[in-house]
């Protein structure tokens, strides 16, 4: 009892040094720190309402040095088509503060919009405060408000990281495509596979 016990302990500390548990949002809830500016890679101070468009819009935590965002990156270039054309707005938002010096500063989220030929904005998220306030824990990981700025999807861009031919679900467009049709999105969560956040210590 007393193993079980010190073993909870454990894995509780571990949990909230991680970041889980730090303002999770739940569905219907109102887009958090909507007015906060951040910094994109084009030097521009902007914040998500200004990003938002008249249907709604598109958040993804991502990453320079994941693996798991180069896995997904061309489906996140044609989601902001997508959304570009159907009054979505769309931002990626790096939040991994601690490794800042390690790949993931602004000038090299810079270099990799660039190089992928990024056509969304893609924001530095100084401090993870906007990670804090979402609860997000990985790149990437989606957040999709309507046009309400409610949250109607949290997740991962879809079922298939390895095989964009061979997705099931497109989680992501699924929901989009359920927005402009005035429906309700029915998948609104899904399990996300993905990089941590690298949080400063």
């Amino acid at each position: 009892m007393t193993k079980h016990l010190s073993l909870t302990v454990l894995v509780s500390l571990f949990v909230m040094s991680s970041g889980f548990g730090q303002g999770q949002l739940s569905f219907g809830d109102t887009l958090p720190l909507g007015d906060k500016q951040v910094e994109d890679t084009t030097g521009r101070n902007i914040t998500l309402q200004q990003t938002a468009d008249n249907n709604g819009l598109i958040v993804i935590f991502s990453s320079n040095t994941c693996p798991w965002v180069a896995k997904w990156e061309d489906r996140m270039i044609e989601i902001a088509t997508f959304a570009s054309s159907n009054d979505f707005g769309m931002i990626a938002l790096n939040a991994n503060e601690r490794i800042r010096d390690r790949g993931e500063s602004l000038e090299d989220m810079n270099r990799r919009a660039q190089k992928q030929n990024y056509n969304f904005t893609y924001a530095l998220d100084a401090g993870h405060e906007i990670a804090d306030a979402f609860g997000a824990q990985y790149s990437p990981e989606v957040f999709v408000f309507d046009l309400n700025l409610q949250l109607v999807y949290h997740g991962a861009i879809d079922d298939n990281p390895n095989n964009a031919s061979g997705v099931s679900n497109a989680y992501v467009m699924n929901a989009l495509d359920a927005l402009l049709s005035g429906e309700t999105v029915d998948t609104r969560q899904s399990r996300i596979i993905g990089c941590s956040i690298k949080r400063s210590e």
